[in-house]
């Protein structure tokens, strides 16, 4: 019998590697280590948050944060060697988006959620990918010029936004008396405008525009000049998930550095968008450029 024998460098460096392989996968924690082993990836989406995330014709997600989230999965499949990566789009709303990142459902919600510091209590946030401001949107024939001219009318806002809270303080500082109705989101909120059930839709400036936008009448709508509060969004992560929340920063952070997220802003805000070929016609803010030089996660 021939006798092979394995000089100690050789066997020293081989029981390295394996050990180093085998420290790289337990080393996989949270939605990666999930996401590994299931071989699946839950996006969460909203349905009518025009033009970050929203139903195409075909009743599929689109949009400028879900084209921002899927290079986030391309940057997964990379990671952890998953080419065939199963990707599950599950609908959410404002009122049940933070439950379900708790509870496991989605691992991640690409859509039009802002950041702020209460919210980081209980999730996490990537880079800001937008900067907008809390305002309303009223009909031009209502006569309404500003905020305070909403005292003793009735107004619609989406339920489980930051628009409610702010306008709760507003009210109480202001001495401004008003009647909410809330609407699951953000068309229903909408409609509630349209039928003239209420005198004005108060929410993010740049939503307000989309559903403007994609309206019967366009031309019977303005957004008021005052804002609320301005607010960064971005996508919405699962707390104290320091390994996947990396890989985000990273992966978004490159796209905003790289140039390539200002082709995915025109592509969405400055051109005709599905499915009704709308354009926004909203130019990067300096607030926005501000936010793509330097990619932060800072909530307000």
């Amino acid at each position: 019998m021939r006798q092979i024998r394995i000089s100690g460098s050789i066997l020293v460096a081989a029981l390295a590697a394996a050990f180093a392989l085998a420290a790289q996968a337990q080393e996989l924690a949270g939605t990666l280590k999930k996401v590994k082993e299931t071989g699946a990836i839950t996006i969460g989406h909203r349905e009518s948050s025009i033009p970050f995330s929203y139903l195409d014709d075909k009743q599929q997600p689109i949009g400028y944060a879900m084209d921002l989230c899927m290079k986030v999965v391309e940057a997964v499949k990379a990671e952890l060697k998953l080419p065939a990566l199963k990707v599950n789009l599950q609908p959410v709303t404002s009122a049940n988006r933070i439950p379900l990142m708790q509870n496991g459902t989605i691992d991640m919600e690409c859509g039009s959620t802002t950041n702020s510091v209460e919210r980081q209590k209980q999730v996490a946030f990537g880079p800001t990918y937008f900067v907008i401001n809390v305002t309303a949107a009223v009909k031009k024939s209502s006569g309404i010029k500003a905020l305070a001219d909403l005292n003793n009318k009735t107004v619609s806002t989406t339920s489980g936004t930051t628009s409610v809270p702010l306008l709760k303080v507003y009210e109480k500082t202001r001495h401004v008396d008003v009647k909410e109705i809330y609407g699951k989101d953000h068309a229903e909120s909408f409609l509630l405008l349209a039928q003239d059930r209420t005198a004005a839709f108060v929410m993010d400036d740049i939503l307000l525009a989309g559903q403007i936008a994609n309206s019967a009448a366009p031309g019977d709508y303005v957004i008021l000049p005052e804002s609320l509060r301005q607010e960064p969004y971005s996508m919405m992560l699962r707390k104290d998930d320091p390994q996947f929340k990396a890989l985000v920063d990273r992966t978004v952070g490159a796209v905003m550095k790289s140039g390539e997220i200002e082709k995915i802003y025109a592509k969405w805000f400055l051109n005709p968008i599905p499915p009704k070929g709308v354009n926004m016609n909203f130019p990067i803010t300096p607030q926005i450029r501000e936010a793509f030089a330097n990619p932060n996660d800072k909530g307000v």
